[in-house]
């Protein structure tokens, strides 16, 4: 049996592009690694971008064996 557990990760505020940025990737690269730590594992995630495309959020599901 697995616990579930999901987590926003937000994106910071673009004006020009939606694009990912350096900085952006090193937090999603922390959240997960520090999750793993946890004993978490990566389930899947999917971007939200938000109607003007200025912030987005990025919904991370992680699973854990019981």
């Amino acid at each position: 049996m697995y616990t579930y557990k999901s987590e926003i990760l937000y994106t910071k505020t673009k004006f020009a592009t939606d694009k990912a940025e350096a900085s952006d990737l090193i937090e999603l690269d922390n959240l997960i690694n520090e999750r793993a730590k946890e004993g978490w594992e990566l389930v899947t995630y999917s971007y939200m971008s938000s109607s003007f495309q200025v912030k987005g959020a990025t919904l991370i599901t992680f699973k854990k064996l019981n």
